[in-house]
């Protein structure tokens, strides 16, 4: 086994000189044990988690449209901290009940899990993260089921672990700067409220274009049957990637601002 570890080591080295010697990404999954190894010694101590969701997004938006969406914005949010690393994003989150099917259950493709489930995996996860040297670890969620079972994981390990110099931030202001931020920057541009929408609407859709423009269809290759619920609170009829980029710019920017502000008050 060695003297095939060295082989490869050698091969590699020949086929791609430097390239080892710097690690340019902020996804964890892209490094290598020992490349996260050295940038968390050199002071890359802050871990971001995104966390998605797998659900219904309307006949025009792909299921993933959240998981995607975290991620980048995560990588974006990880660029203006300077020192933080991207963990994998969480897909499997609460969306609902299974018997009988309600909410985003209702249609196909939507996954859920128990609230106490979704708990335990956030919780296993900021222990694995502790283990491995970070000192802040940051819970993103770009849904809205997701911010109190993120409070509260973050509040318990947070009393847990007082005597130590590790902490978990569950920065709520990220999902906030995404809904009701971007909705009032959208109505000051004299957007509609009932067009806007809640879910799927003009303010979702145009965020996924910004970020992801292949997750959403210009025409529903699949349209709902006439009279069944299609899954869009809101109307996503006049989105576009221009309006989805000024609210890209604002999720990034008071999400920086919100956890240098958190990792400062919890260094107090």
């Amino acid at each position: 086994m060695a003297s095939q570890l060295a082989a490869l080591g050698l091969a590699l080295a020949l086929a791609a000189p430097g390239v080892a010697q710097t690690v340019e990404t902020t996804s964890l999954e892209a490094l290598t044990w020992t490349e996260l190894r050295a940038l968390v010694r050199a002071g890359k101590t802050t871990v971001l988690v995104p966390i998605g969701g797998t659900e219904q997004n309307g006949p025009h938006m792909a299921l993933g449209k959240h998981n995607i969406r975290v991620r980048l914005l995560a990588e974006r949010v990880a660029h203006g901290l300077g020192n933080a690393l991207v963990a994998p994003v969480l897909a499997y989150v609460p969306e609902g009940a299974v018997e009988p099917p309600a909410g985003h259950m209702r249609f196909p493709g939507t996954i859920t899990v128990r609230e106490e489930t979704f708990r335990q995996t956030l919780e296993s996860a900021a222990r694995s993260f502790r283990a491995h040297g970070f000192r802040d670890i940051v819970f993103l969620g770009d849904h809205g089921s997701t911010q109190a079972g993120q409070r509260a994981v973050a509040a318990r390990l947070n009393q847990e672990w007082t005597a130590s110099p590790v902490r978990v931030h569950a920065v709520e202001e990220y999902y906030r700067a995404a809904t009701a931020g971007f909705d009032a920057l959208l109505k000051a541009r004299g957007y509609r409220a009932d067009e806007i929408g809640r879910h799927a609407g003009l303010a979702d859709t145009s965020l996924t274009l910004a970020l992801e423009p292949s997750l959403v269809r210009a025409t529903p290759r699949e349209a709902p049957a006439p009279g069944e619920p299609t899954g869009v609170e809101g109307d996503p009829r006049r989105a576009s990637a221009e309006l989805g980029r000024l609210g890209v710019e604002l999720i990034v920017t008071r999400s920086v601002a919100a956890i240098r502000q958190s990792i400062a008050t919890s260094r107090r």
